[in-house]
């Protein structure tokens, strides 16, 4: 019901009633006149961005306490934190992130993203497709070859050969006890197409598809991605003899030819390699899991990697994987702390102040923020209602999605929600609609087909274009 609400109200826009007034049409269906309008942005926007590093935020990061603060609100549901200035007169940002206070000039938030799901695995699926799965088998949905592509996929089947991958996750996939989350790998558009993965997630025992070890020794960096690419050749050399060889010869010879331009390329060679960079820059990164991310990701994409994603996660001490922006409070791996306190440590918003502070400088003052578009999101946001152990609950209604970089307009608020933050209420935006915007920064029109297994074709995005960030 709430989405069929939320979908009304985009459907009755202003501007789309205008149109369909100049237009004189009065029998034309709205949901073409959006798809039409969707056209017309893509058609008349000029890509700018060559590259991507999306950023998710794994748990669900709460949109209350960082991006969308509601000073107003009444105890028990107004943040423990305080509301600050930033450089952008009118946005405010939680008084945690002092840092990123300072790069608002190069940020678009979006605080109306909104689907209706308020479980982990639906969500990811949901946000990093576009498409709701209806048969995923909660908790334990294994990644299969019908899923629906990721964007690092997308972006693999629609470039060229490179001397590095198209697309690369760092510094694992989305997944603990045994499973990879679906939804986060190439799916129906064949092994090829997967990005490469560096390691496992933890508490996940096989290796990672395309691996190349790199993070584990960076100094042998040539050894490592030998060992690699020979490994991810003799599998796939395996999986051809299961399906038949005409089947799985095509894509033998892209990973030949892959392995040959890795091994030979100094760009290849260098990519992985944070002892590059001086020990300045890692300190203002962070000296830490997300802050090397991040400037990994940076590093890659500087070298021709068109789609980084970095997830984020964290290994407790007992060895429990932790989505650790799902704050409810009280995870006994976590020493049973509050969802509040939660925020405060190490694994959450510090490190991503610092860190996300870094990329956007470090890509301005290097000219790659106008063809780098930066996407930070998780799968859904946080209630408005505090918990009994001082943290948020799932919530997908309603979330805070932050844009930077590819042509995208900095020091922006698009969209608002309501008193509490718990439901949109203007101008509300699905996870089609961002990873449309994606794929359009990038050039990939986000109306082209692909075909699955069964040769049916598919839209890569039944969403929007937000042509307002851009300019």
């Amino acid at each position: 019901m709430l989405h069929r609400r939320l979908l009304g109200s985009r459907l009755h826009r202003r501007d789309a009633m205008i149109r369909l007034g100049q237009a004189g049409l009065g029998a034309l269906a709205l949901p073409n006149l959006l798809q039409a309008e969707s056209a017309l942005a893509s058609a008349t926007l000029q890509p700018k961005a060559k590259s991507c590093i999306l950023l998710y935020l794994w748990g669900g990061p709460p949109q209350q306490d960082m991006f969308d603060m509601k000073p107003d609100a009444p105890e028990g549901i107004r943040s423990q934190f305080g509301p600050i200035d930033t450089v952008v007169p009118g946005i405010q940002l939680s008084d945690q992130l002092p840092l990123m206070a300072k790069q608002t000039d190069k940020m678009a938030i979006i605080r109306s993203y909104t689907h209706p799901s308020n479980v982990h695995e639906v969500g990811v699926y949901h946000t990093l497709t576009g498409k709701i799965n209806n048969t995923l088998a909660v908790p334990r949905n294994q990644r299969n070859r019908n899923d629906f592509p990721t964007p690092g996929a997308v972006v693999s089947k629609f470039s060229p050969p490179g001397a590095l991958p198209a697309s690369v996750t760092i510094p694992s996939p989305i997944g603990h006890d045994g499973v990879i989350y679906t939804g986060t790998y190439a799916g129906f558009l064949g092994a090829k197409h997967d990005p490469m993965e560096l390691k496992p997630p933890g508490e996940v025992q096989n290796a990672a598809p395309h691996s190349l070890d790199l993070l584990d020794g960076i100094d042998s960096t040539r050894l490592q991605a030998r060992f690699g690419l020979l490994k991810l050749m003799e599998d796939y050399d395996r999986l051809v003899q299961a399906k038949g060889p005409q089947r799985g010869v095509a894509g033998l010879e892209q990973f030949r030819e892959q392995a040959f331009r890795m091994l030979t390329s100094p760009e290849s060679r260098g990519a992985f390699d944070l002892s590059r960079e001086s020990d300045k820059l890692r300190d203002q990164y962070g000296r830490n899991e997300y802050g090397e991310s991040f400037l990994l990701a940076r590093r890659l994409v500087e070298s021709g990697v068109r789609l980084v994603t970095v997830v984020w996660s964290y290994i407790c001490p007992d060895g429990n994987v932790a989505n650790v922006w799902d704050n409810h409070g009280g995870t006994g791996s976590l020493g049973g702390v509050t969802g509040y306190q939660m925020l405060k440590e190490k694994y959450c918003l510090p490190p991503l102040d610092l860190a996300y502070s870094a990329l956007l400088e470090d890509l301005s003052q290097r000219g790659l923020l106008d063809e780098t578009m930066v996407v930070m999101m998780g799968e859904f946001g946080r209630t408005p209602q505090i918990n009994k152990e001082q943290g948020r609950d799932h919530w997908g209604a309603c979330q805070s999605v932050v844009l930077a970089g590819g042509g995208i307009r900095g020091g922006q608020v698009y969209g608002s929600s309501d008193k509490h933050a718990a439901y949109p209420r203007t101008n509300p935006v699905a996870p089609e609609d961002v990873i449309a915007t994606m794929y359009h920064a990038l050039g990939i029109p986000p109306e082209s087909l692909i075909h699955d297994r069964e040769n049916r074709p598919h839209k890569l995005s039944e969403g929007r274009v937000l042509g307002e960030l851009f300019g």
